[in-house]
């Protein structure tokens, strides 16, 4: 055992769980020491197959750890999380943080409490085309987002506000930095009980709208967002890890902090002003998301740090979304009473004749 390193092991190893599992182990300040999950055959398969302890019960794993991985179906978030801190061990918690905003606040009080490590795991931010735009001023002043997957029934525990969309609304929170003000959102579920396809606009107080849509039934991927703001315009793929930027050049305010090579595109004419028109297309090469996160996670308990993605963090884009779904859930109501006084109209007319 190498006292240098972060103890960790990863709790739920299903198929997200077991690539967790996987990276920490390449990982050279963290020591994977174990797995659990209630599947027994799957936690000693993994276990096996990384050459690690098969933990046959949480009590038996928090004697062996300085932290955890929470990689389970969000309603159990809450329990293993405020467990493991009450072992006095650090927490790296899958998105969304719980499914309940108070679960989280009283997650959040009591890791503050005791002076422990809450990172919780919005992927995206480590996306190589949010990584690529460092140095790039992004002041929003409309966005518009797809997340379209094909159907997979993993995952639809939970609306795909909460599956994939909420990706989508953790960036944008961080992009914009504006407290939302009004929100219209309306869903269907298509193949499963929950909502599978999605679609909101988000109005903020400092004047920015994002139209947010995310779909699990689609015939193909996307992930993509696009921000529009004075002088520019930023796409992310996030299939593809890059970015694009095409703006009029600003010397005066320059959107690159500290300057870039660019291509020209011409000038456009605006009156007797004229001003260059530019493009860059922004990736940063060799990066696995997933792995960069982890490695956050790892920094932060090593040495103090505040992680990444901080429960606040979470906190802020489960409430968003939580307030998407009321959306979703009044809209449905609403059609559901008018569709009843339609029937009911119907009746009534069908009665008199």
């Amino acid at each position: 055992m190498d006292f240098n390193k972060v103890r960790v092991a990863v709790i739920g190893v299903g198929h997200l769980g077991s690539i967790h599992a996987k990276l920490y182990t390449q990982i050279p300040e963290a020591e994977l020491v174990g797995v659990f999950d209630i599947d027994r055959q799957t936690c000693e398969r993994v276990a096996g197959e990384l050459d690690v302890k098969a933990f046959e019960s949480l009590e038996s794993l928090w004697p062996a750890v300085d932290a955890v991985n929470i990689v389970t179906p969000t309603t159990t978030h809450f329990n293993i999380a405020m467990e493991a801190l009450q072992n006095n061990k650090h927490v790296f918690i899958e998105k969304p943080v719980t499914d309940k905003i108070f679960q989280a606040y009283d997650l959040k009080k009591f890791a503050e409490h005791k002076g422990l490590k809450i990172q919780i795991g919005h992927i995206e931010r480590f996306n190589p085309a949010v990584l690529a735009l460092t140095d790039v001023q992004i002041n929003p002043l409309f966005i518009e987002t797809h997340r379209l997957a094909t159907f997979k029934p993993r995952g639809t525990d939970v609306a795909v506000v909460l599956d994939l969309m909420i990706h989508d609304i953790d960036l944008v929170l961080k992009f914009v930095k504006s407290e939302p003000t009004r929100i219209s959102a309306n869903g269907v579920g298509v193949v499963s009980s929950n909502i599978d396809i999605a679609n909101a606009r988000i109005e903020f107080k400092n004047g920015c709208v994002a139209n947010l849509t995310a779909s699990r039934i689609s015939a193909k991927k996307m992930r993509k967002m696009r921000i529009f703001q004075k002088d520019a315009y930023i796409s992310m793929d996030f299939n593809e890890g890059y970015s694009e930027i095409f703006y009029l050049e600003n010397e005066e305010h320059p959107i690159f902090e500290n300057g870039t090579l660019a291509l020209s595109l011409g000038e456009l004419e605006l009156g007797e002003l004229r001003r260059e028109i530019k493009y860059n297309r922004l990736k940063r090469d060799d990066v696995n998301p997933l792995q960069l996160e982890l490695i956050s996670f790892i920094d932060a308990v090593k040495n103090n740090l505040e992680p990444a993605i901080t429960i606040q963090d979470g906190i802020n884009a489960l409430g968003l979304a939580q307030k998407v779904m009321k959306e979703i859930n009044r809209h449905q109501k609403y059609l559901s009473r008018q569709m009843g006084l339609a029937i009911h109209q119907s009746a009534v007319k069908n009665a008199e004749e």
